[in-house]
């Protein structure tokens, strides 16, 4: 029933989907709130066959949680910026990844292959923010060599939703 995939260094099952499954899945990328009921209405189920399908999806780790999104710049957190971060020898990746995913601006590290060891994505108030971010605590975690930093003028599209084709 399910298959292994390997994510963050660790094994996880890959669960298999039926259609229902995945028009469900669709329906909560859309707008999490949406009850079971509005779910079972659109889709031709029972509420409580939603809720049984959604508690097994829960279960199997395909839905990892809720969250509300909000809005950066209503929060006056409106610059996003990608810093590249490179390591210096005998550098431990996965210290270097709980300590950059430990502060607060951090919304994604991605460890990647190439020139640089980590893409980091943040969001600040303003320049001055991002700059004592980078000075004062992305650029002192031990073992970072250095960082490249670009900042995002606009952003087309931003979404936390995955294919479920």
């Amino acid at each position: 029933m399910h298959t292994t995939a390997q994510e963050n260094g660790t094994m996880t099952r890959v669960a298999e989907l039926d259609e229902t499954d995945r028009e469900i899945l669709a329906q909560l990328q859309e707008n999490a709130r949406t009850s079971n009921a509005e779910i079972a209405r659109r889709i031709g189920l029972t509420a409580s066959a939603i809720h049984h399908r959604i508690r097994k999806m829960e279960e199997a780790g395909v839905i990892r949680g809720y969250a509300a999104r909000l809005d950066p710049v209503a929060l006056d957190v409106k610059l996003a910026s990608f810093i590249r971060v490179q390591t210096g020898e005998g550098a431990k990746a996965s210290e270097i990844t709980r300590a950059l995913a430990a502060l607060p601006e951090v919304q994604e590290v991605h460890r990647v292959v190439g020139e640089d060891c980590f893409f980091v994505k943040v969001r600040v108030r303003d320049p001055q923010a991002l700059a004592e971010l980078l000075d004062e605590r992305v650029q002192t975690i031990p073992n970072v060599a250095s960082t490249k930093t670009t900042i995002v003028l606009t952003t087309a599209k931003e979404s936390l939703a995955l294919p479920l084709g």
